[in-house]
């Protein structure tokens, strides 16, 4: 969505970019123009339906910086915060995803200045920024009775623009730590200095804080078609939970008992009502826009924008040549083929022998409670059904005359795929027999190392509902884990597995032996980041729970040995963006 020029104006980094554009034409001397198109801010909003298009600019965009389309490079949130951690990979396979070792230097927490990870997501969430508080400037500004809106509607636009403004806020705060406060863009020339975390830190949380009274429940806003994507009560309260979960590693100031506060609040419906599915998919199937877990979406549809479902995040999560699986006919997918840029890092080594670390290993961790109805290999049932998360083994599917067919490994040699929990050179080896060459590391892999995560369905062409879930940026099952963690930390690990286990049931069978015991001793540091890594693999947050438990940087895990420091639990401030802004001080650890 795009709007036409109101002299709006963006922090000093872009502006400072903008202004060097029209510098770099030295040649030009008369500087003089006349402008055809140029509106008056002070006019622009003419009509109701403007107020509308005005509030809603923002939202576009900022599920757009979830999936952060970035070239081909790895920029956006999910490269950030899960191939810097100890789950995802994306490892060379062959000729593919070598791109100049950007992967590498994730994975192994080398980046500089100079990378895409220094300077994407910050450009991203300053943009998203900039269009939140011009939008809440605008609305600021106007009579509501002239548009026929009430004070209540106009207090819930600029509430809901100060929620999602603290929500970019968040997201930078965690990313780079010291970071630049704006609150006013119209008719601003200059950015600021950078503040303090501690600044920072209570700015979202005043923020968030005034913003909540004047937010709507999902029961004011009506049917789903009002709620669905709109920040509410119970999302701008979530938000909140996540700023004092992670205070410690933000301030160094533990806000657990806060962080425990609000989550009960939010569960007990404080804030509206929300309740957990019965079905593990259910949280990320075509019906979630109006499943009570989900309490923040951006919603997905096939005739519009399903930016999640691209190849900057979740496409690129299949296995090479694996369409007919699917039952997709080439090149029936919207972003053409597949190629899996992302798959789980392995927890065996080539001979499937486990590893003796003990991060990492998803599917290991996964199988370690074998009645895991997500362990089922993924299938579409038909029917907008689907069975499993995961794709691993042989890859057959039945063609026209119903005859199994086995999809060819074409990048390696043309044999059957056989997709292992191991990285390696295994081309057409078949299961069980073991090679001769042993690396496993991020240069070694093949189009058959590492299980493939399918976290929402990849219905097929023919499926009405193909590409139509929402992205569930929050979901009540990070509530019911984040006061579990609360009340484990507090020493009451019988109400952390209560809690848990109020989530984790839907996983296994009924009456499953899988459920942790009532009085939660099987609980221990590892096991509580196990399984926010089972509960939450790939949603776009690994990075800070490992931080948060204190491992990000000390720990061991496949091909990755601890770093000799801690200054990359935050990113640098990308060099162009330096050189935009000579008033931003580049990130401790990253000046050398």
């Amino acid at each position: 969505m795009k709007r036409q020029n109101k002299n709006h104006q963006f922090p000093c980094s872009l502006l400072l970019m903008l202004l060097g554009i029209v510098l770099s034409f030295n040649n030009c001397t008369n500087l003089d123009e006349h402008v055809y198109d140029k509106i008056d801010g002070r006019t622009f909003l003419q009509t109701k339906e403007d107020v509308y298009r005005d509030f809603l600019r923002t939202f576009d965009h900022a599920y757009y910086s979830i999936h952060g389309w970035d070239g081909g490079l790895p920029g956006n949130q999910a490269s950030i915060n899960e191939l810097t951690a100890d789950q995802i990979m994306t490892p060379k396979r062959g000729g593919d995803w070598f791109d100049g070792g950007v992967y590498y230097q994730m994975h192994y927490h080398t980046w500089t200045s100079l990378h895409p990870v220094a300077s994407s997501q910050w450009n991203l969430l300053y943009t998203g920024i900039t269009l939140s508080t011009n939008s809440i400037e605008d609305i600021q500004a106007i009579d509501p009775a002239k548009f026929n809106l009430t004070d209540a509607e106009v207090k819930e636009f600029i509430a809901e623009l100060r929620t999602m403004r603290a929500w970019f806020y968040l997201r930078l705060f965690d990313l780079y730590r010291n970071i630049e406060i704006i609150t006013k863009v119209q008719n601003e020339t200059k950015g600021k200095e950078q503040s303090t975390p501690q600044e920072t830190f209570h700015f979202i949380e005043k923020e968030l804080k005034e913003a909540l009274p004047d937010l709507f429940t999902r029961e004011q806003f009506g049917s789903v078609n009002n709620w669905n994507g709109r920040w509410t009560k119970t999302a701008a309260a979530s938000i909140l939970a996540r700023l004092y979960l992670n205070a410690k590693v933000y301030i160094g100031q533990d806000k657990y008992n806060d962080c425990a506060i609000i989550c009960q609040d939010i569960i007990d419906g404080k804030y509206g009502k929300c309740g957990l599915e019965d079905r593990w998919d259910a949280p990320f199937d075509y019906t979630n826009a109006a499943s009570p877990e989900v309490i923040f979406g951006f919603p997905g549809s096939y005739s519009g924008t399903h930016y999640h479902y691209g190849v900057g995040l979740y496409q690129w999560t299949m296995p090479f040549n694996t369409e007919p699986y699917f039952s997709f006919v080439p090149p029936a997918t919207p972003y053409g083929g597949f190629n899996p840029r992302y798959a789980m890092q392995p927890g065996r080594n080539v001979d499937s022998v486990e590893y003796a670390f003990q991060l990492g290993k998803p599917f290991v961790k996964f199988q370690k409670y074998p009645d895991d109805l997500r362990l089922k290999k993924y299938r579409n049932l038909g029917g907008s059904k689907r069975e499993g998360m995961f794709v691993y083994g042989y890859i057959d599917y039945k063609n026209a005359k119903g005859e199994t067919v086995y999809i060819k490994n074409g990048p390696d040699g043309g044999a059957p795929y056989y997709i292992r929990d191991a990285v390696g050179q295994f081309n057409s080896t078949p299961p069980g027999q073991p090679i001769a060459n042993k690396l496993s590391n991020m240069t070694s892999a093949d189009h058959n190392s590492g299980v493939c995560v399918i976290k929402y369905p990849y219905y097929p062409d023919n499926d009405p509902n193909k590409y139509t879930s929402s992205y569930a940026e929050i979901r009540l099952a990070e509530i019911y884990y984040s006061l579990a963690e609360c009340k484990y930390r507090a020493g009451d690990k019988a109400a952390a597995a209560a809690l848990l286990n109020a989530v984790r049931k839907r996983n296994y069978p009924t009456g499953s032996a899988s459920l942790y015991k009532p009085d939660g001793s099987q609980l221990t540091d590892q096991e509580m980041l196990d399984e926010w890594g089972r509960e939450f693999l790939f949603e776009n947050r690994r990075r800070i729970d490992l931080i948060r438990w204190g491992v990000y940087n000390t720990g061991i895990w496949w091909d990755k040995q601890p770093d000799p420091d801690n200054h990359t639990s935050i990113l640098p401030i990308g060099q162009s963006v330096l050189n935009l802004n000579p008033q931003l001080k580049q990130n401790p650890g990253y000046d050398k």
